[in-house]
């Protein structure tokens, strides 16, 4: 099988209620990026994702291991949940931005 729909969900301030969404849709695979406030608006966003028939969602920006595990929890498991990981190396770069 291919992957043919996939969702984003990262944090951003000043994200729409319900979240900012963008789709870039190459007529083979449908990507939806959706910002939100703050990481528990994520759990709505992965839900809306999933009944929108999204095959695997990545988690950015302010998710961390507890809130993918949120998520996951959220959708019981329905779709692949994955996190962006930095390498040791952009730690401090990282930590700046988010602090």
């Amino acid at each position: 099988m291919a992957l043919t729909h996939w969702g984003f969900i990262y944090t951003a301030d000043g994200s729409a209620a319900g979240g900012d969404v963008s789709v870039v849709d190459t007529g083979t695979c449908r990507s939806v990026f959706v910002g939100v406030e703050k990481p528990e608006e994520g759990i709505e966003a992965a839900r809306r994702l999933v009944g929108e028939g999204v095959q695997l969602i990545e988690l950015c920006g302010g998710f961390g291991p507890v809130w993918a595990g949120r998520v996951i929890e959220a959708i019981n498991g329905a779709v692949p949940v994955g996190t962006v990981g930095y390498g040791p190396e952009a730690v401090d770069q990282v930590h700046a931005i988010f602090s």
